[in-house]
């Protein structure tokens, strides 16, 4: 359907029109055979400018999954911003996730591992703080061009503030560092103070 990304039944506030979506969805159920794909007839209605101001990435997990695990939000999370990494990466053309051989799906698991006290064995040929700063880069790129996407684009601070305090990855990275710290791996410290979470973000976090 010709919606916007986020709208799969039109503009808010227009009852009739998302009426008729879903009548048409449920008709679908009636084919004698599936799967079906069917183009919705009516064009959507546009989107007041004013109401694509200020939309971000449609995250929130903070209910979802229990407190002591971050790793699993964080898997859900990468899951639904998908569409908006698709989009950015379809206008771009190409993505810089993917550089270390990592899916960022097995990056995150990484990451989720790392903070529940059971890290994944290091990548070949990288110690234990490298492999998880290769899993935190790919993560990091991943969201970055996720949030490009947002329609009337944001810049480079509002990127880092929806990342830090706004998103999942955010507190599992947060979790992260506390765990790297509390290990007996020097190079997951080293990595953990050092290049985990910039001294500016470090601040606001306090």
């Amino acid at each position: 359907m010709p919606f916007v990304l986020g709208r799969p039944f039109g503009v808010p506030g227009d009852a009739a029109f998302q009426k008729r979506v879903v009548l048409a969805a449920l008709k679908l159920l009636e084919a004698p055979a599936g799967p079906v794909l069917a183009d919705y007839p009516e064009a959507a209605p546009a989107p007041k400018p004013e109401e694509m101001e200020g939309i971000a990435c449609p995250v929130s997990f903070g209910a979802a999954d229990p407190p002591d695990d971050p790793g699993a939000a964080l898997l859900r999370e990468i899951e639904e911003i998908a569409p908006w990494y698709d989009l950015a990466r379809e206008r771009r053309g190409r993505t810089t996730v993917g550089t270390s051989g990592m899916t960022v799906e097995e990056a995150a698991r990484r990451v989720g591992a790392a903070v529940a006290g059971k890290p994944k064995a290091a990548l070949d040929g990288f110690n234990a703080g490298e492999t998880l700063k290769l899993a935190f880069e790919e993560i990091r790129a991943y969201y970055s061009e996720a949030a490009a996407a947002k329609p009337g684009g944001a810049d480079a601070q509002a990127i880092i503030d929806w990342f830090w305090h706004g998103t999942a990855a955010g507190r599992a990275f947060v979790a992260l560092q506390k765990a790297c710290m509390a290990g007996s791996d020097e190079s997951a410290k080293v990595f953990a103070s050092r290049s985990l979470i910039p001294n500016s973000v470090q601040r606001t976090l306090r």
